[in-house]
C-alpha cells in the first residue's frame, strides 16, 4: 500500500544532529512523523516533498496558498489505513515556527478539529 501525509508542519528530512539549529528541528519533527507511522507499520521508501498550493483540503482556519509538505511512503506489511493514521497522530506534539506559512495556535498535529486540521492522508495505490 502507497499512502501520502500531507502536512502544514515543516518535516522536512534533513538528517540534521543536535545543535544544528533549525535542521535538527526539522529533522526532530519529520522522525516524529516517521515514529507515528511505526506504530501499526514499517514505513519504506520514505519520500518527502513540498510546495506552495491552495490549501482548501485543511482547516477552515487556514485560506489561500501556503507551503505544504508531502510524505510519499509504501507499507509492505503491517496493519494501517488512513483512518488508523488519522487517530494516531491527532494531538502529537510538533516543533513550529520553522518554515511553515502559517501561524499555528498550538504545536501538534490536529487531525480532527475542521477548524484546526493541519495534516491530512491519503492511500495512493490499494
Amino acid at each position: 500500500m502507497k499512502f501520502i501525509i500531507k502536512t502544514l508542519i515543516d518535516i522536512t528530512q534533513t538528517n540534521a544532529r543536535r545543535g544544528d539549529g533549525d535542521a535538527y528541528k526539522q529533522q526532530q519533527n519529520f522522525m516524529s512523523a516517521l515514529q507515528t507511522i511505526g506504530i501499526r507499520a514499517n514505513p519504506s521508501n520514505i519520500k518527502v516533498t513540498q510546495q506552495e498550493q491552495a490549501v482548501t483540503e485543511f482547516g477552515s482556519m487556514y485560506k489561500g496558498k501556503h507551503t505544504v509538505w508531502n510524505m510519499h511512503f509504501e507499507i509492505e506489511y503491517g496493519a494501517t489505513s488512513v483512518d488508523l493514521l488519522k487517530v494516531d497522530f491527532d494531538l502529537v506534539p510538533i516543533i513550529n515556527d520553522l518554515s511553515e506559512t502559517v501561524k499555528l495556535d498550538t504545536a501538534i498535529f490536529f487531525t480532527k478539529d475542521s477548524k484546526a486540521t493541519n495534516i491530512i492522508f491519503e492511500e495512493i495505490d490499494k
